[in-house]
């Protein structure tokens, strides 16, 4: 990758030697707009004053800074041989004096891959967007700096712009902008309490603002006032809820201020929409960012409200557990992350409309953690991180899913009460400050009175995801003589974990009725076996369900008996959090090549059209493309592709007119068509030729159906192309590039490939969307000879793009369709003969040759499911 990385001794070492005391930022963005510059990068002024101490005088250190060109550095009034100090990424210092200012003038270069400061230009107006994405060490792109999370200082930021932009950072803004003769502005920024470095934050441009108020009533008697503010590019202005966006702001940080008794401490609120985003969302204090797929362009389900709710909220508790207070180094990125993930459900749950967030949590999120705590890249959850590519790779379904999950279960092991004064506690000891896992734990202990050492042992340093099954024995009298627990660890990581878990019992009270639970245990399981024995003498139950009301982390296999009344019954489980960790359990099973995948495909074709949560629907949709693209047995993916096809034709029929559901459908149905008839059924409805009742065929539809069918080879580059005439947006673009790479032709395939491997000049987000188009389920011959020219050019993608764009790369054209022993044969051979590749390519390439190996094994299980 471009610019060096730093290790976690280095920084060690710097924070030692360092303490920073504050930071002025000028920024010069008057050149965002015009032609391109005719060679090089287009660049932007960054000067930079930094004020710290040294505890050492006399000693030497860096500061970091990634730009195409240094004008000057001064050091205590001296000037700097720049050509002597300066190498693409770090800028050498010294000798230092006690107290130090260092003034770093730079001209740095504007992004394209979301890295730095991102710079887009609207196709549908022509305007010009800007914005900063950071995390981990991206701040050094725009400016001169000590790029760790424990060099915490205040920041000052100002900056000349378009004087018809909207300019936002992290401070208020002080005074009215100071208009120049050019057109052109500065803004100056109040400065900021000590933050790190890779939550600061910019965001310039013509951008829709739409104001609000919190306020709140103190406990001391004084009302805390928040201005609030939300924003999106003008093109999508008219698609904006800002109303919904503030509703559930205001829900959330009247529920923070409950609960954790700690005022917000960043002056003003503001979230900004931004294009070709990245991530899901940045905590930046007072000046949150968010991928602008959140303001929704056409009809979406509840599900989406509820998601971007949750992203809202989860970005709002790093407010506390990870701004306020940070961690010291990444390896416990878990203190914020994981955190967040718990905190953003739980205020939803309890603070909002969408009080169904832990069947979302458990059935999608917990799903994600399962799935990595299985790869051959699994860590514990503090992790050991290295340097900066590790941390940047670490931000998985461990850190995020799992933490938050194994949180879940101590709020159930130490007591709600316990858990929310420890982070009281926690913030007030340790406000903007740094942290370590110690000092969670000590605040934990205190509140709880529980040893918190032994429980982080078990799960916060360990990996692997444990296995639970119920082991049940009857009496004569039909009566439950003994149900245990039955615990098991993974080969690779052999623990045995405390697990507080609720087990449920349950039957139908009547033929053709609901099953519903009649008897229910708490206990905690701990070693290999464990009996309930509060259960003992129940009447026989239909299901047992193990981890009940999802309290623990953990896979859960279902008895034989439960397991055939699953097969017949999934559907009439009445609870729709018990349902859903019913469909969570056979889909495990499904990937641990323990139920063959089309008798998965028959079980959510039996009951995915009675499932009431539409998010589990949702769900359910992707599992079974996922189970169809690389679980079913390669002979007989066609057949099961149809009967997918007829079943969701059948329910979008069915489906209540209008509804989340119906669209639900609709998009699977797409996602599924390929015989003539349904294909033809897609483009009437394209063309209107053909109406649903209540099926609002809009523009993201339309672009869902078309996509579908130009791999199809339905639709030609021009009927996309007239589709992008139809919808030339941002938006509009991505789509259309994404359809024009899934023709099913090799010359287009050879023209997406060269696109992104060959060449630079696409976005982040025109990357993704020609690497979605590329790889296609129906089209796996035309994809069989880029598996050698994949592993050929690894090392060079790696080497010469940036992190963002190589994880893209590397993830996204692994071979993963081609599932036959001969890509495995090829991937292993290229990790054998590439032992010293960089780290984090080769845990890239190791999870892909995970997800391959699984693949193989399910579908061996679906072809022995034949016989």
């Amino acid at each position: 990758m471009p610019g060096e990385n730093l290790t976690r001794e280095e920084a060690r070492e710097r924070a030692e030697l360092l303490t920073v005391d504050g930071y002025e930022v000028a920024l010069d963005l008057r050149g965002a707009v015009g032609p391109e510059p005719g060679d090089g990068p287009r660049t932007f002024r960054s000067t930079t004053t930094i004020r710290f101490r040294s505890s050492r005088p006399g000693a030497e250190t860096f500061v970091d800074l990634l730009a195409p060109h240094v004008h000057s550095v001064t050091l205590n009034g001296a000037e700097l041989p720049v050509d002597r100090i300066f190498d693409g990424s770090r800028v050498r210092i010294g000798p230092l004096a006690a107290e130090n200012e260092l003034t770093v003038d730079a001209a740095c270069a504007y992004s394209r891959t979301g890295e730095g400061l991102h710079h887009f230009v609207d196709p549908e107006d022509g305007e010009t967007y800007l914005y900063t994405q950071y995390e981990p060490a991206d701040a050094r792109r725009v400016f001169a700096n000590f790029e760790q999370p424990d060099l915490k200082a205040p920041f000052a930021f100002t900056v000349t712009a378009p004087a018809a932009w909207t300019v936002l950072s992290n401070g208020d803004r002080e005074g009215a902008p100071e208009q120049h003769g050019d057109a052109s502005a500065t803004w100056r920024f109040a400065r900021t309490r000590p933050i790190s470095t890779y939550i600061t934050a910019v965001v310039a441009g013509p951008y829709h603002y739409v104001a609000d108020r919190y306020r709140r009533r103190l406990a001391d008697g004084t009302e805390l006032t928040i201005p609030l503010g939300a924003l999106c590019r003008r093109g999508l202005a008219k698609h904006f809820d800002a109303e919904d966006i503030f509703r559930v702001t205001k829900e959330g940080l009247d529920f923070f201020h409950d609960h954790f008794d700690y005022p917000y401490p960043f002056g003003k609120y503001d979230q900004a929409f931004v294009p070709e985003y990245n991530l899901g969302a940045m905590e930046n204090p007072g000046c949150v960012t968010f991928r602008e797929e959140f303001v929704f362009r056409g009809k979406v389900t509840e599900a989406s409200y509820e998601g971007r709710a949750n992203v809202i909220l989860h970005e709002m508790a790093h407010m506390w557990f990870g701004d306020l207070v940070t961690m010291e180094w990444w390896d416990d990125l878990w203190l914020k992350e994981s955190f967040a993930d718990f905190m953003g459900s739980f205020a939803q749950v309890e603070a909002t409309r969408f009080d169904a967030g832990w069947i979302t949590f458990a059935n999608r999120r917990k799903a994600w953690a399962y799935r990595a705590d299985q790869l051959p890249s699994t860590h514990p959850i503090t992790a050991d991180i290295r340097d900066l590519e590790d941390a940047k790779l670490n931000f998985d379904g461990i850190t995020y899913a799992k933490g938050a999950s194994v949180l879940k279960q101590l709020v159930a092991y130490a007591g709600r009460d316990a858990f929310l004064e420890g982070a009281r506690r926690y913030f007030k000891r340790h406000a903007y400050g740094n942290t370590r896992l110690e000092h969670l734990l000590a605040v934990l202990s205190e509140t709880s009175g529980r040893d918190m050492g032994e429980w982080a042992r078990a799960w916060l340093q360990t990996a692997g995801v444990n296995t639970l099954t119920p082991e049940v024995s009857y009496g004569e009298d039909g009566r439950v003589r003994e149900l245990a627990v039955v615990q098991e660890a993974p080969e690779t990581h052999p623990v045995l974990r405390p697990h507080r878990v609720a087990v449920g019992l349950y039957r139908r009270t009547a033929a053709g009725g609901p099953l519903t639970r009649y008897a229910r245990a708490e206990l905690d399981v701990a070693g290999e076996r464990t009996v309930v024995t509060e259960l003992a003498g129940a009447e026989r139950p239909d299901l047992v369900l193990v981890n009940d009301d999802d309290l623990t982390f953990c896979k859960t296999r279902p008895d034989a008996r439960s397991l055939a009344t699953l097969r017949t019954d999934l559907g009439a489980v009445q609870d729709p959090l018990a349902r859903a960790l019913c469909w969570s359990a056979v889909w495990n099973l499904t990937r641990d090549a323990l139920l063959p995948a089309r008798d998965f495909l028959r079980l959510v074709l039996r009951f995915a059209g009675t499932e009431s949560d539409v998010g589990v629907l949702q769900m359910l949709h992707a599992w079974t493309q996922t189970a169809l693209d690389h679980y079913v047995t390669a002979g007989e993916r066609a057949g099961a592709a149809r009967e997918l096809a007829e079943g969701a034709e059948r329910e979008l029929r069915a489906a209540e007119p209008g509804s989340g559901h119906q669209l639900s459908w609709a998009r699977f149905f797409a996602a599924t068509a390929g015989d003539d008839a349904h294909l033809t059924l897609l483009q009437e409805l394209l063309d209107g030729g053909q109406r649903i009742k209540g099926l609002d065929v809009d523009q993201e539809l339309r672009w869902a159906f078309l996509g579908r069918l130009a791999a199809a080879g339905r639709a030609d580059a021009a009927a996309i192309d007239a589709e992008l005439a139809r919808d030339d947006t941002a938006s509009g673009k991505r789509h259309q590039v994404r359809c024009l790479a899934a023709r099913p032709s090799a010359e287009v395939k050879e023209e997406a490939w060269n696109s992104v491997v060959e060449s630079d000049r696409l976005s982040n987000a025109l990357v993704g969307a020609t690497i979605s188009g590329f790889a296609q389920g129906g089209q796996r011959d035309l994809l069989a000879p880029y598996v050698e020219r994949y592993f050929a050019v690894l090392e060079r993608v790696w080497a010469e793009r940036s992190i963002e764009i190589g994880m893209s790369v590397v993830r996204g054209l692994y071979p993963a369709l081609l599932s036959t022993p001969q890509t495995l044969a090829a991937t292993d051979t290229w990790l054998a003969s590439h032992a010293d590749a960089p780290p984090a390519l080769r845990r890239l390439v190791l999870e892909a040759r995970d997800d391959l190996a699984r693949a193989l094994a399910g579908q061996a299980c679906d072809a022995a499911a034949e016989v």
